[in-house]
């Protein structure tokens, strides 16, 4: 039978085999199967032809046990309403995760900003906020960047929140810039943290990370920053990397200033002066001790999850291993560190960016860099013991289902001390 790739029922899989394990209650099992609230909502944007379009937006507010519901907005040509709940549902755990006062969302909208004009895409994300600005707030949702979303278009949303509410309401929304008192060290949060999580794994498999071959696939935001960090933080090797188009690899490691020139000139990292072409698939397979899937869904899948050749893959995308995959690298003995794990750096820094909007006071990179180590490298150390102890008791699950246990059990906590059930 076919793997079925839809990402909610997956994100529901992941939820009911956890739940098996931990033996959690029935009602709070059916609360967090489905959100608590979705928008589906329609914007008519007038386009500089003249007519007006009418775009499809989402916003999924999954669950607010533990605080305001926080997650980013996608806008992406094949967005879909399950994605936007599977992610909803897994922003949910990786909050919950990390210990932070939030609870999870996620937003969308179907459109391709790459046939757009900045004034289309700054009317489209204000259209957004008009839509759902009953719905969000710094105590209620703070909506964030994500695929193809920028600190520019945070800043209109932002400031269109401010409008409605007739002040300035800088805390609705994370991930904007420093002018509008965005974060230092946002940016780079979420590769930031997957480094921390990758140096406390690397540990435990005796991995030298100064002589360690590296592939990332993706070349956008979390891709450009692992490939980035892992060279200046550890010295480490990044052989093959990869965009929409395909992959590039070289043995002797890759040069940052080549990769941006052929980006440039050609479009794609393929155009790498003295690089070898490979597809992504060939890049996943590639013979590399970790892998870093920083780019979609579904990358890894029961059909080719046996090809797998590194010993750690670090999932810095959102839901890039399969359920059938997921069981096939951990019987392979390949440690698989979840997504709401690897990549929750950036919710942390979004965390960090709404607490200095309400405060009123702000730190350096620095301090920003510090706090999130702290924080990642916990839940990372959570993530291992409880997954210890469950082996101790001859259950042999694998570190997504030991942090799901964690998650899940904090949220099903809140729920239960609130009356919720």
């Amino acid at each position: 039978m076919a793997e079925d790739l839809n990402p909610f029922k997956i994100a529901q899989q992941q939820l009911d085999e956890a739940a098996e394990v931990m033996n959690l209650d029935k009602q709070a099992h059916a609360i967090l199967r489905e959100p608590m609230r979705t928008l589906v909502i329609n914007i008519p944007v007038r386009m500089d032809s003249g007519e007006t379009k009418v775009f499809t937006g989402f916003r999924v507010q999954y669950n607010d046990a533990r605080g305001p519901v926080k997650g980013g907005i996608r806008f992406h040509p094949q967005e879909s309403l399950d994605t936007v709940k599977a992610l909803a549902a897994w922003m949910t755990w990786k909050t919950s995760l990390a210990n932070i006062p939030y609870g999870g969302a996620k937003g969308g909208i179907i459109c391709d900003t790459k046939s757009m004009s900045e004034r289309e895409i700054e009317a489209l994300s204000r259209g957004y906020i008009r839509a759902i600005g009953t719905f969000i707030g710094p105590q209620v949702d703070i909506p964030a960047p994500d695929v193809y979303t920028t600190p520019q278009i945070m800043a209109w949303m932002m400031d269109e929140y401010s409008n409605i509410v007739r002040h300035n309401a800088f805390g609705t929304i994370t991930g904007k810039p420093l002018e509008v008192w965005g974060s230092e060290g946002r940016n780079d949060s979420t590769a930031m943290g997957g480094m921390y999580v990758m140096r406390e794994a690397a540990k435990g498999l005796g991995i030298d990370l100064r002589n360690a071959k590296i592939a990332v696939q993706g070349f956008g935001n979390a891709g450009m920053f692992a490939y980035t960090l892992s060279k200046k933080l550890f010295g480490s090797k990044v052989v093959a990397i990869s965009d929409s188009k395909g992959a590039v690899y070289d043995a002797n490691g890759l040069d940052l200033a080549k990769l941006e020139k052929a980006k440039k000139e050609s479009g794609s990292v393929q155009g790498y002066e003295g690089g070898t072409e490979m597809t992504n698939e060939q890049l996943l397979e590639s013979d590399v001790d970790i892998l870093i899937p920083a780019a979609i869904e579904n990358q890894i899948t029961g059909s080719n999850a046996d090809k797998i050749k590194a010993k750690l893959v670090l999932e810095l995308a959102n839901g890039p291993v399969t359920p059938d995959a997921d069981a096939i690298l951990h019987e392979k003995g390949v440690l698989d560190l979840p997504d709401f794990l690897v990549n929750s750096g950036g919710v942390i820094g979004s965390y960090f960016e709404w607490v200095q909007n309400i405060g009123g006071y702000y730190w350096s990179a620095d301090e920003v860099y510090q706090k999130l180590d702290k924080i990642i490298t916990k839940s990372f150390a959570d993530t291992m013991a409880v997954k210890k102890e469950y082996e101790a008791k001859g259950s042999k699950i694998t570190p997504r289902t030991a942090a799901y246990i964690i998650a899940i059990g904090r949220v099903a906590s809140a729920m239960k001390v609130r009356g919720w059930y």
